[in-house]
């Protein structure tokens, strides 16, 4: 998994006096979980722009001013109501032989003949799922191969589980599926009453 590196800085005061002059200062109050005790630091706002306003799943390399290193994964995001800027982060630091959960894009790749022959739609039902896995098994995407769907078809969970790590969902639960469309079911069921009307 693709890692962004973030340059904090240790926080001595934690109050909300401290945390409002971070604010103002364009800086993001943050907090690492999961190691001895939290560790409280901030950092640039700015450096979180590959990290959330994106699709893709990161792991982060937390570089303290002391030159510490810390390996983490994001846990909760706080904004704005209004003006949606980032008010506060938490992370949960990575150990080598733990694993951790974590939620993992979906990719449905290729052009399903259900679409493309039959006139079908494809209904991606989950775009993320949540996985358990040792942190060098997280993977980038979860991927849907779609190329092989004809009309009802579907994938699960279950297709897309792998040996280096869990999916915490229920093997049966669809991922995706191409249904009739609205409009060929509407054909298809107004072919059928011409059908049914001919015979009487």
């Amino acid at each position: 998994m693709k890692s962004i590196t973030i340059n904090g800085s240790k926080r001595e005061h934690v109050g909300k006096v401290a945390t409002k002059a971070l604010r103002n200062a364009g800086k993001v109050p943050c907090v690492i979980y999961g190691g001895e005790k939290p560790l409280h630091f901030s950092a640039e706002e700015l450096s979180f722009s590959k990290l959330v306003y994106t699709p893709d799943a990161h792991t982060v390399v937390v570089i303290l001013e002391d030159g510490n290193k810390i390996d983490a994964v994001l846990q909760d995001i706080q904004f704005h109501p209004v003006s949606d800027k980032i008010l506060h982060v938490d992370f949960f630091q990575l150990h080598e032989g733990k694993e951790i959960n974590m939620t993992i894009p979906v990719r449905v790749e290729g052009t399903a003949p259900g679409v493309r022959d039959s006139g079908g739609n494809l209904q991606k039902n989950k775009r993320k799922l949540t996985v358990r896995a040792l942190p060098k098994n997280l993977p980038d995407f979860l991927l849907a191969d779609v190329s092989n769907l004809k009309l009802n078809d579907s994938i699960t969970v279950g297709d897309l589980s792998e040996e280096t790590f869990n999916i915490l969902h229920p093997d049966s639960q669809v991922v995706c599926q191409v249904k009739m469309s609205r409009v060929s079911l509407s054909i298809e069921e107004e072919e059928e009453r011409r059908r049914r009307r001919r015979r009487s």
